[in-house]
């Protein structure tokens, strides 16, 4: 009886696992995209501090990071809690 139900089970498990690989592929772009802004962050305050952009330039830059970091963070804390919502 075990088996039969493997069996049919199967294509569901079979669903549920690939649901569940794209789900985490999706979580570790949005990772990876929120850490890439930080590194720009701190390339863009080096080049403040060696004099190679000026204020303006700095803050005009800054304020488009700070933006695309609190779009990514926000995907990230939903795509958790709707992870932890599924379990």
């Amino acid at each position: 009886m075990f088996i039969i139900d493997d069996i049919l089970l199967f294509p569901a498990r079979s669903l549920m696992f690939i649901f569940r690989e794209i789900q985490n592929a999706a979580q570790q772009e949005v990772a990876n995209a929120a850490e890439s802004i930080r590194v720009e962050l701190a390339e863009l305050y080096m080049m403040l501090e060696t004099g190679r952009i000026t204020e303006e330039e700095f803050d005009a830059r800054e304020e488009q990071l700070l933006q695309l970091l609190d779009k990514a963070e926000i995907a990230s804390t939903d795509d958790d809690d709707e992870s932890q919502g599924a379990n």
